[in-house]
């Protein structure tokens, strides 16, 4: 691993043979853009897949270095943009972004966030997120993943967390011929892991929880969800382990119905309100599947929220999960009261905000109501988006009026 580090963290990287791109192809990257695609490529030297590399333009200028896999469509992705030997920038991506988040939070009110956000930090391929003292790395790409011990060895020096576990369970991974890896890396990991998040109390399973085991990037919407609830019945669509209800109750809500078709996560959400010193009166739990509980019941409500899973997780998913996404909404909008609000949420990489927006559109149409929006997402700072990569924008919401 010694070996492999000196490589790429020596001035002697830019004396090897690098990718060259084809005439025009460079202006991604002079954009700061960190994905070169397969088409671009000119010509390369023989090289492993998830091998760093320098990239030269058509004209042999440098652009910076880049870790490649041919495998992917994405070819490579970019981690310098200029003559920084490629783990050194690494490291300085990652020291930028430590101090960013130290600037973020009281820490004793909220300990549970996102360390890294891949190109959102200039690190594609990695995400890490700290619950507490434990870090949960997640690694979707052969370049990042070979970096693994040493990035083991940089998150314990540099946070010096009790535990270090991976959660790299992505499709990306197969893309990049890659298998699943989900394991304890350094320490010791407990089957829950106790949080704070803006005052509130939540316990975290990382083995089984979703995602890195909770949704940080709903931070912020969250708590706009706690300034919005005194005094409503709130339907909480899609809990999983009830963050939505427990800010609602926080807020005042006179109740919360909590939906989801996972036992396990209603179980949780269970647990977290009663952590909070709520009461089970204050909550109704319902362990069924979300579209069955929409049809059936009276949506009696003066605040919806509908936060799914991503329903499509590939290019081709596009058009059943816009069907999905209309379905969900115009069944709300159909029998929610007059004056009420309704929160609808997407993460689906592939349905952008204005795809969906339309879906929310067509939704109302159908459902024959008169709809407005009143807001749209508001973002965690510590998943941020590199202006350069747009594609790492994915969550979006809307908040609406329902006349």
């Amino acid at each position: 691993m010694q070996s492999f580090n000196s490589q790429i963290e020596s001035e002697d990287f830019f004396q090897k043979k690098g990718v060259v791109l084809k005439p025009g192809k460079e202006k991604a990257i002079l954009h700061k853009h960190h994905w070169i695609f397969s088409g671009a490529v000119q010509s390369s030297p023989s090289f492993k897949d998830g091998e760093f590399l320098p990239v030269y333009a058509s004209n042999s200028n440098l652009l910076g270095s880049a870790y490649f896999n041919r495998k992917s469509n994405i070819i490579g992705r970019m981690v310098a943009f200029d003559a920084t030997p490629p783990l050194k920038a690494i490291q300085h991506a990652l020291d930028r972004a430590i101090a960013f988040r130290k600037t973020l939070f009281n820490f004793e009110k909220t300990n549970a966030y996102r360390l890294v956000n891949g190109e959102g930090d200039g690190l594609p391929g990695l995400v890490i997120d700290i619950y507490d003292n434990v870090a949960v790395m997640q690694l979707s790409t052969k370049g990042m993943d070979g970096l693994k011990p040493w990035l083991v060895e940089y998150i314990d020096k540099a946070f010096k967390p009790l535990a270090i576990y991976e959660k790299s369970l992505l499709p990306t991974r197969r893309e990049e011929g890659l298998v699943d890896v989900q394991g304890v890396l350094k320490g010791t990991v407990p089957e829950f892991i106790s949080i704070k998040e803006n005052g509130l109390s939540f316990q975290v399973n990382l083995e089984k929880g979703q995602k890195t085991g909770f949704f940080l990037d709903h931070r912020e919407m969250r708590e706009w969800i706690r300034s919005l609830a005194d005094g409503k019945r709130i339907l909480n669509a899609f809990s999983y382990t009830g963050g939505f209800g427990v800010y609602a109750l926080a807020g005042g809500a006179k109740h919360v119905d909590s939906v989801d078709i996972s036992e396990e996560a209603i179980d949780l959400a269970k647990k977290n309100t009663t952590l909070n010193g709520f009461s089970a009166k204050e909550q109704g739990f319902h362990t069924t599947d979300v579209f069955q509980y929409l049809r059936e019941n009276e949506l009696n409500y003066e605040l919806v929220i509908l936060d799914p899973p991503a329903f499509a997780k590939k290019q081709k998913d596009i058009i059943p999960a816009c069907r999905g996404y209309k379905d969900i909404n115009r069944i709300a909008m159909q029998k929610m009261p007059s004056q009420s609000l309704l929160l609808t949420c997407s993460c689906s990489h592939h349905v952008d905000e204005s795809l969906f927006q339309k879906v929310v559109f067509q939704a109302a149409f159908e459902a024959k109501r008169s709809v407005r929006i009143i807001g749209r997402h508001r973002l965690a700072q510590d998943h941020p988006i590199n202006v350069f990569h747009p594609e790492g924008e994915y969550l979006k919401s809307l908040l609406l009026y329902i006349d």
